[in-house]
């Protein structure tokens, strides 16, 4: 598997991304990726329905045009959802029976920014063998199939209210958020027309943020990437709680009425204690190797068993699966429901939180008190040449002896990034100038390898 996974030219472990203008996120070579995956859905899907979403920055238009002619000459019908969160993609997805969505996102990137991701007909990300053979198509020369049977393409005018209601659908009939003043932040990307009508026929008090999209805005100071914006305009609102999505609505992250932070791993925490109390959880919770040694220790008080898997939500889901799990999740917000949903879903992650603080009757400062994070020294090193160094004798011994001064209270993660020529160096534990001095300590240990 990891071998396939290296062998492929385009796809990555979440569709493709890169610079618009780079050559694979080009007008011509996305218009050869719609043709290449209309071919091979047309083969093994059961049916020609294509639905094709977007978020918000100015690219997408090109995109949706160049996606559009590729798939109709590949004789699919396309049903266009115009700005849409990732999540909301895979739910229409499945619910009008079609046999692939299609995203056109960066995600929390820049707006210079853009790629494709892919959802098979039952919301879940494509196959690798279904990736493996769109790439095959695309050494091939684009033929259209003849007049006749080319594909068409509508609109599909009440996809924002479709979502609207799945997502509201999430949480229990007595769910209220009545007498909550509530910030929330769509980041100007794809949930400025669909998150703040949830919460506010939830029946919160909703001041927007990051609601005005131009095209070139998304994610610029504002959403999970920028939490700063949230956070002071909950303190100047005086508002119970602020939530923050990121451009493509699949992360998010919220504030307390002080101002304060909540990431992913204590969103995460709320929401499985909730269904543990509930007696609806299955599985093990699963988080990454970046996940905080708070939320393990954490849940396993609550004798709930908790996982890591590699960085990257596809790790996460085959986990998931493997275990007949329904929770899991990333520091970064990016939480996915299982029972809820077919994939991570900012909106409906933050209601689960919701509910869970409802059915408790906590706040949202309170809940997150149970998990007091460890501080953590990350330390990138951009390394051109770094080899393996890593598993180095001289660096391996470095590490076992910080994991020794560490015991039990504490984590030494070193690993490469898997877009860029960095090495990770991360070290996690009850004191922070004492895990800052362990983290630069072995950064200095892998910059020595390499320059021997």
């Amino acid at each position: 598997m990891v071998k396939d996974k290296r062998m492929r030219k385009y796809f990555g472990t979440d569709g493709i991304r890169g610079r618009v203008g780079d050559p694979s996120v080009s007008p011509d070579f996305v218009l050869k990726l719609g043709w290449a995956a209309g071919r091979v859905l047309a083969r093994h899907g059961n049916g020609r329905k294509v639905l094709i979403g977007k978020d918000t920055r100015i690219s997408g238009y090109m995109f949706e045009s160049a996606l559009e002619a590729g798939l109709v000459a590949a004789g699919l019908d396309i049903r266009l959802l115009g700005p849409m969160p990732t999540p909301g993609v895979a739910y229409l997805t499945r619910t009008l029976r079609a046999v692939a969505g299609i995203v056109i996102t960066a995600s929390h990137n820049p707006y210079q920014d853009n790629g494709i991701k892919f959802f098979s007909g039952s919301g879940d990300k494509l196959p690798d063998e279904t990736e493996r053979a769109i790439e095959e198509e695309l050494e091939l020369p684009l033929e259209a199939v003849t007049a006749s049977e080319l594909g068409k393409a509508k609109r599909v005018e009440d996809a924002s209210g479709r979502y609207i209601e799945f997502c509201k659908s999430t949480v229990p009939a007595w769910f209220s958020l009545k007498g909550l003043r509530i910030v929330v932040d769509c980041a100007h990307g794809a949930t400025y027309n669909i998150a703040p009508y949830v919460f506010d026929e939830l029946g919160a008090q909703v001041v927007s943020l990051g609601v005005d999209p131009d095209g070139f805005n998304i994610n610029q100071s504002v959403g999970s990437l920028h939490p700063e914006t949230l956070q002071q305009t909950v303190r100047r609102e005086q508002a119970d709680l602020g939530i923050a999505f990121d451009g493509d609505g699949d992360r998010v992250l919220m504030v307390d009425a002080n101002g304060r932070l909540i990431d992913g791993d204590v969103l995460l925490y709320l929401i499985a204690k909730s269904r543990l109390e509930m007696g609806c959880l299955k599985g093990p919770v699963v988080g990454t190797l970046m996940s905080n040694l708070a939320l393990e220790q954490a849940l396993r008080q609550l004798g709930i068993d908790f996982a890591r898997v590699k960085v990257g939500d596809r790790y996460i889901m085959e986990r998931l699966k493997a275990d007949d799990g329904i929770l899991g999740g990333e520091p970064s917000g990016h939480i996915i429901c299982r029972d809820r949903t077919s994939t991570g879903d900012g909106i409906i992650a933050a209601l689960q939180v919701l509910a869970a603080l409802a059915s408790s009757e906590q706040s949202l400062a309170d809940g997150a008190n149970a998990v007091a994070h460890y501080p953590q020294a990350l330390i990138n090193l951009r390394l051109e040449k770094q080899g393996d160094v890593i598993n180095r004798p001289e660096v391996q011994h470095a590490v076992r002896a910080v994991e020794e001064r560490l015991g039990e209270q504490g984590r030494v993660l070193l690993r490469p990034s898997g877009t860029e020529p960095v090495v990770r160096v991360m070290v996690e534990g009850r004191d922070r100038d004492q895990v800052e001095k362990m983290a630069a300590e072995l950064a200095d240990c892998v910059r020595a390898q390499v320059s021997a």
